[in-house]
């Protein structure tokens, strides 16, 4: 009888551990207001200048100078922790949220990329971007330096099954079956 009851006993544990509610945890991204906030979220001053990151990419379209910075930098931390490394295609912006992918377009010559921001900045007057090398090479922007662009936000990078790369946002929107209480 002893075993009855603690196999039942167990049986009523485990079916209500499995049926109890429970939240995904909020990307920052997504969090709402009164939640706290990630570093790369909160306002930050460089240069007696004040900078408040986006909570949400979406929609933003951006003309200007970019720039690019290399070899100083590499190997160094970015804003978002990883090592620098100039020869990938990532870029520094004041305010976008860090991990999402923008297209920069070089208004002279035509060409474009996607990067992925990783780092704040540029902190130079009139420049809105800090392009990694190859991204600037791929661009034409090593040689003069700097060069008039379009940076289009396009979202986070999701990679289908198929090969292709769908942008989107944030994934801490999820789909999942959800009840009406």
């Amino acid at each position: 009888m002893c075993c009855l009851w603690r196999t039942l006993l167990c049986l009523l544990l485990a079916v209500g551990i499995g049926c109890s509610p429970t939240k995904p945890p909020l990307k920052p991204e997504c969090a709402p207001e009164g939640t706290r906030l990630k570093g790369w979220q909160k306002t930050y001053n460089e240069f007696g200048q004040s900078y408040t990151p986006l909570l949400d990419h979406e929609g933003f379209v951006e003309k200007g100078l970019a720039s690019w910075y290399g070899k100083k930098f590499h190997g160094r931390k970015t804003s978002n922790g990883e090592t620098y490394d100039m020869y990938a295609m990532t870029a520094a912006h004041k305010t976008l949220p860090l991990g999402v992918f923008v297209r920069v377009e070089n208004q002279i010559n035509g060409r474009s990329e996607v990067v992925r921001v990783n780092d704040r900045g540029p902190f130079i007057a009139g420049r809105i971007i800090d392009l990694s090398y190859t991204a600037a090479h791929n661009l034409g922007v090593v040689g003069p330096g700097t060069a008039p662009v379009i940076v289009t936000a396009l979202g986070y990078q999701h990679p289908a099954a198929d090969g292709s790369v769908h942008y989107s946002l944030p994934t801490s929107i999820q789909s999942g079956p959800f009840a009406v209480q």
